[in-house]
């Protein structure tokens, strides 16, 4: 079984006094319904699950309904037996999105009280925008992610004893051992293969087979490729989505790693304005992250946004090396020089940043150059640029440094990921391994900072 950290947060919400109901967030395939499904069956005598999705595909019993006395007509004629109360029942109401009115429903189901719920979305994200009515405070929204690294380690035997151990060096301003440094970095190559996909992950730790591997992240790619094909036909336009998302890896090798409009369908003069749809897809699915260009850091970064200049990242590492290079690992495992990862490494820093909680935005300066990642510094109340190097000229980054020199901008520190051992400063600049970026959490506030 995946350890999942979400599942403490789960476990507190649906342990709790609050009756509003959680609705867990994400892209298809990343486990929310295994996850969701483990904790309520541990803490509740009766727990109840209703995937939309297949009653959508077979009798359509929850289809039509729209009122609490019809829906609750139709669960005790199906899970009569089951049935207890508000203290013993958590009904799971999976792949909400699927009849859009349950949405609507969840206020009235709170305020009955008659029994716990959960909920989750594969493409919640599209279907909330698309709601007109919303129980603003009905209900808690969370967003999952697939396996981050540090849970990819945990899977991987590396317990909660050594990852502690490992985040105190972090906080130290330290690097590990040079052993240990080596066994992290063999683990965050294989991470790089693999990614963070629950059922890719499963499937190396029981075969360590790349080829299994790879047909479970073809499978996902092509479940992505469906889901975006029935939205276009769901909304009657004939939409580039594929196009967009098969472009992203390619676009990545390129020095802006941006989208260009014109290579969408090789039209020129085309602007990006013609594809907001597709792109809202997109990021809204989850099956892409965006990172938006900043022109002008200042904190918050929300503030200074360029909407029509965005890099798209695959919302996986496994499934981006999965269409590099295939079934060949020697890219990845050979240090091969031949092989530039940076767009790789870059993929796999968006991913980790976004399960952090950081919001993803770029610095982006015609004169000045581009930084690869710009995220709050709450703590600090600036920004903190984040720079990731996959070869060895880490200590070259002409656009950060003047970046940090900039006194407009009164930013205290910059980071630059690798893949070297120790940890050091030199100026703003602080030099760290790559995998600490499973530390950058988004600033947690402490006790005496909660109250006010």
């Amino acid at each position: 079984m995946l350890k999942r950290k979400i599942a403490k947060y789960i476990e507190d919400h649906i342990t709790s006094d609050s009756d509003k109901i959680l609705v867990i967030e994400g892209a298809r395939q990343i486990g929310k319904s295994y996850i969701i499904r483990t904790v309520g069956k541990a803490h509740y005598k009766n727990f109840i699950e209703i995937n939309f999705v297949k009653d959508e595909e077979g009798p359509q019993l929850f289809k039509n309904i729209h009122t609490l006395e019809e829906f609750y007509f139709i669960l005790s004629s199906v899970h009569g037996k089951e049935l207890g109360d508000f203290s013993d029942t958590l009904i799971f109401l999976d792949e909400i999105q699927q009849y859009h009115q349950y949405l609507t429903l969840l206020k009235f189901l709170r305020e009955d009280h008659r029994f716990r719920y959960i909920a989750s979305g594969s493409l919640l994200g599209i279907t909330l925008r698309s709601s007109i009515s919303i129980p603003i405070g009905s209900i808690i929204r969370k967003e999952m992610y697939q396996l981050d690294f540090e849970e990819f380690l945990d899977a991987n035997g590396v317990g909660e004893t050594a990852i502690s151990a490992i985040r105190e060096k972090f906080e130290n301003g330290k690097g590990v051992s040079e052993e240990l440094h080596n066994h992290l970095m063999a683990l965050f190559k294989r991470y790089l293969l693999v990614g963070g996909m629950p059922d890719a992950v499963n499937e190396y730790l029981d075969s360590h087979n790349i080829l299994k591997v790879r047909e479970v992240q073809d499978a996902i790619r092509l479940l992505y490729g469906d889901d975006a094909s029935k939205y276009e036909a769901d909304s009657g336009k004939s939409l580039a989505i594929r196009r967009i998302y098969d472009m992203i890896p390619s676009q990545m090798e390129n020095k802006k790693k941006r989208i260009v409009a014109k290579d969408i369908r090789d039209k020129k003069g085309d602007r990006f304005d013609n594809y907001h749809e597709e792109f809202e897809y997109l990021i809204s699915s989850g099956t892409a992250l965006s990172v938006n260009a900043i022109t002008n850091p200042r904190y918050p970064l929300v503030e200074s946004v360029r909407k029509n200049l965005l890099k798209l990242y695959l919302n996986d590492v496994g499934l981006l090396t999965a269409r590099l290079y295939g079934n060949n690992i020697k890219p990845v495992l050979d240090d091969q020089r031949s092989i530039n990862l940076g767009s790789v490494y870059e993929s796999v820093v968006a991913q980790e940043l976004k399960a952090h909680g950081h919001r993803l935005f770029y610095y982006d300066n015609r004169q000045k150059g581009e930084v690869d990642f710009l995220i709050d510094n709450n703590a600090q109340i600036s920004v903190m640029p984040v720079e990731v190097k996959s070869g060895k000229d880490y200590s070259v980054h002409s656009a950060l440094s003047k970046l940090l020199d900039n006194p407009e901008y009164n930013i205290c520190s910059g980071v630059v990921l690798s893949n070297e051992r120790e940890v050091s400063s030199k100026g703003k600049v602080t030099y760290m391994p790559v995998y600490y970026v499973m530390f950058l959490d988004n600033h947690k506030l402490s006790e005496d900072e909660i109250y006010f």
